[in-house]
């Protein structure tokens, strides 16, 4: 898996901030950038598990011959070395095969719908697809590019949790930002969840970073997540189970992602951390 992060550029206002915001995270992980700018409205993803067909909104392949300039512009004012990916396989003539072997990918709430019919609260059932099967984390970047200066993990002591928790770890670390921890308890104590940590080896980590802990054994999760820092990036554990395609979350992580207006880092149930 290469330390790169995949983004697909659209060449609008729209499409401007959410580069702005691929550009800032990589600056920030150490990540290396790379765009793919659509020629066409759809592309396939070969998962190991699934293959996923992206089917990319009309925008996507607005204004064509400005499309590169700008968003080397935009790279560029960030200070990133612009490099861009022509996809090497075709299943059909107008289908190509995107690589699937990135560290990250960037996406907006939905890739398949006009960004001015969505509001928060709706993540498309394109982007689940990819979540749900990606061997990455899925980045979905704020509508308005917005820096964030500290790292928040949901963590409630699931599988998808520990890796929400290596990677908060591991961008804490590389960035120097803050890390805080956000649990809502079910009928735990804070030692129930220290414990989970110090299981699979990282409450050594956390000490030697140092952390704030979020933690809450009463109210409503919508009630507290108010005090999640409004410049933080929040690392949330996707689940993989549901009888519909589109039910992937979880009751917990829907709310946090319909509430929540931050940038987040999606953990889906295939991803496998590469730390270090």
């Amino acid at each position: 898996m290469r330390n790169e992060l995949l983004h697909i550029f659209r060449n609008t206002p729209f499409g401007r901030e959410t580069l702005m915001a691929s550009v800032y995270f990589c600056k920030e992980t150490g990540t290396s950038l790379r765009v793919y700018i659509p020629k066409f409205r759809q592309f396939l993803m070969y998962f190991e598990h699934e293959v996923v067909t992206v089917d990319l909104d009309r925008a996507f392949l607005r204004d064509p011959g400005t499309a590169k300039q700008h968003a080397e512009e935009i790279i560029r004012e960030g200070r990133l070395t612009p490099h861009f990916i022509e996809p090497k396989g075709f299943t059909a003539s107008t289908l190509p095969d995107l690589p699937v072997d990135y560290r990250y990918m960037t996406s907006p709430r939905t890739i398949s719908n006009l960004s001015a019919k969505i509001g928060l609260g709706y993540i498309g059932p394109r982007v689940r697809n990819i979540i749900r099967s990606a061997g990455f984390p899925v980045f979905i970047p704020t509508p308005v590019f917005k820096p964030w200066k500290k790292v928040v993990v949901f963590f409630g002591g699931s599988q998808n949790a520990i890796k929400a928790l290596q990677y908060g770890i591991e961008i804490a670390t590389v960035s120097g930002f803050p890390l805080i921890l956000f649990t809502q308890a079910e009928g735990r104590d804070l030692r129930y969840y220290e414990d989970e940590i110090r299981q699979v080896g990282l409450f050594g980590k956390l000490e030697a970073l140092g952390y704030d802990w979020l933690f809450f054994d009463r109210g409503e999760l919508r009630v507290n997540l108010y005090e999640v820092p409004h410049d933080s990036l929040a690392i949330v554990g996707a689940y993989g189970h549901g009888a519909i395609r589109e039910v992937l979350f979880g009751s917990k992580m829907e709310e946090i992602q319909t509430v929540l207006p931050n940038s987040m880092l999606i953990i889906g149930p295939n991803c496998t951390p590469v730390i270090g």
